[in-house]
């Protein structure tokens, strides 16, 4: 049984790489003849783009300052992926998500100590959770973070 066109549940590449987080910001800045053509190499894959730019350098023996402009990377750029696909091969040129991974001063005893001086059905007091998180642990808090932290709704003043 074949699925009319209309009702194909695949995606497009572009909406593949897009979610995926590896859609090329600047596909129109790879010079790379081989990219001009179509087909296999596609400008908007982004890791085929630096894998391609260091196979370039690594197997073809190209400097780093001529494939850094054929590709429209700068040469710091090259110098970290080529440093993320030995750490990790091609899975260390998949972008990496920036910022911290999840709540990195709310977690373990402090959240704790937080939550057991809540009151339920009383306002959460998130000021005043501040100035004991920074007197019990040292730790400098927002109110908000705490707020975040126990997912409550910020509080009118």
């Amino acid at each position: 049984m074949t699925v009319p066109a209309s009702h194909s549940s695949r995606r497009s590449k572009v909406d593949a790489l897009t979610e995926d987080g590896t859609l090329n910001p600047a596909p129109e800045r790879v010079c790379d003849p081989k990219f001009q053509v179509g087909g296999f190499f596609d400008p908007r894959d982004l890791v085929q783009v630096k894998y391609e730019m260091l196979r370039r350098v690594s197997v073809e023996r190209a400097s780093v300052t001529d494939v850094s402009d054929e590709y429209g990377v700068s040469r710091p750029t090259f110098y970290q992926a080529k440093a993320d696909f030995e750490e990790a091969g091609i899975a260390g040129l998949v972008p990496k998500k920036r910022g911290p991974r999840g709540p990195h001063k709310l977690q373990g005893e402090v959240l704790a100590f937080i939550n057991a001086r809540l009151i339920p059905g009383e306002p959460i007091r998130a000021r005043e959770l501040a100035r004991l998180v920074q007197s019990e642990f040292g730790l400098e808090v927002h109110p908000r973070t705490i707020e975040r932290a126990i997912g409550a709704k910020k509080t009118p003043r």
